[in-house]
């Protein structure tokens, strides 16, 4: 089922959650809606389930105008956050309760609810666990029991409530790489709540970066990541680096005139440059043409899983500048207070106020 988002907006008093939103989603795709926390993505899933009236636009379905349709009628699978499995029934019941609550017409036989349950149990891989009861489950395994309450309607749309959110590091990674196999095996037109950048990239076929409201880009993971819109999804997407200063035939020197560093094929003019940590190469002061290059002093490094990170004090740069030391296997971290010299690999320039 395709799902069509047109000029859709939602106020609370004389705040805009959605601020006229076009979007246009294909039948099969993953999508993320990604933003912090009052960004609108919540509000926008809701919308789109029929949990929330919007004050203005339009949600299709296809062809078909779902704009005042309720979730029933919009037949909409929907996983919130924390389960919300019922206590009191064991998990087949969970799962065949969308099938058992529909008008007597529509409600299939016992028989075709069994069958059903049983195919969801072997698909979500518990098949075992059709007896037990929520308490007697893992939180992983109680998510992936949701999801399968939710298939089981077999539903035109569904859609996920920052569905990790209440799991730890590891059931997560683990949890998000099942449901994207899970995913291709069903071909579900799939939107999925989440603030995690890293879970956004991974899983979905695009991503809609919301802030304030509206969307500030689409694109596949790839795009959002190594092409971002503006400075907002450059910081929000992954760690950045930010300096402020302009371009002059073809350089960029910082405001402060500490950092400069070639910037082809930009136009002149006051810009921020925004750097990633893992894109910068050290250089010995000996071998810097004109003085290119970006000085900075050692704060602080920090060993993580795969690299060395480095905190840099960069001219009159208020908060570290990060440098992620990538192949750091045979080279140790430069000493607190050593004096180096960066040049970064890339670099994005987005105007800003002269």
């Amino acid at each position: 089922m395709n799902l069509t988002l047109r000029q859709l907006g939602k106020n609370y008093g004389a705040v805009a959650a959605l601020d006229a939103v076009d979007l246009d989603i294909a039948s099969g795709e993953l999508i993320a809606l990604l933003g912090p926390s009052g960004s609108g993505k919540t509000t926008l899933l809701r919308v789109i389930a029929g949990l929330l009236s919007p004050d203005s636009g339009r949600v299709l379905f296809g062809e078909r105008d779902a704009t005042r349709l309720s979730l029933r009628e919009r037949n909409v699978g929907f996983v919130f956050q924390h389960y919300a499995l019922f206590r009191h029934m064991t998990v087949a019941e969970n799962i065949a309760f969308g099938l058992r609550s529909r008008p007597r017409a529509r409600r299939p036989d016992k028989a075709t609810i069994v069958r059903r349950v049983d195919e969801l149990l072997q698909l979500i891989q518990l098949p075992e666990l059709g007896g037990r009861y929520p308490e007697q489950l893992s939180g992983g395994q109680k998510q992936r029991i949701a999801l399968a309450r939710a298939l089981a309607i077999d539903p035109s749309v569904l859609l996920l409530d920052e569905p990790f959110g209440a799991l730890d590091a590891k059931v997560r990674v683990e949890l998000r790489r099942w449901l994207r196999k899970l995913h291709e095996q069903t071909g579900q037109t799939t939107l999925f709540v989440t603030h995690d950048q890293e879970e956004a990239l991974e899983l979905a076929d695009r991503v809609v970066v919301l802030r304030n409201g509206r969307i500030e880009q689409v694109g596949t993971p790839d795009q959002i990541y190594q092409a971002p819109a503006s400075p907002y999804v450059f910081d929000f997407i992954g760690r950045g680096n930010a300096l402020d200063g302009a371009v002059r035939d073809g350089q960029f020197v910082s405001d402060d005139g500490a950092a400069r560093f070639a910037a082809p094929g930009i136009a002149d003019g006051p810009v921020v440059a925004q750097l990633r940590p893992h894109d910068f190469e050290r250089v010995d002061p000996q071998h810097i043409d004109g003085g290119e290059g970006i000085p900075a002093r050692v704060l602080a490094s920090h060993l993580r899983a795969d690299r060395i990170t480095v905190e840099l004090a960069v001219g009159e740069l208020a908060k570290p500048f990060e440098w992620d030391m990538i192949d750091s296997t045979d080279a140790a971290p430069p000493a607190v207070g050593e004096r180096v010299i960066l040049r970064p690999a890339r670099a994005k320039f987005y105007p800003r106020a002269a």
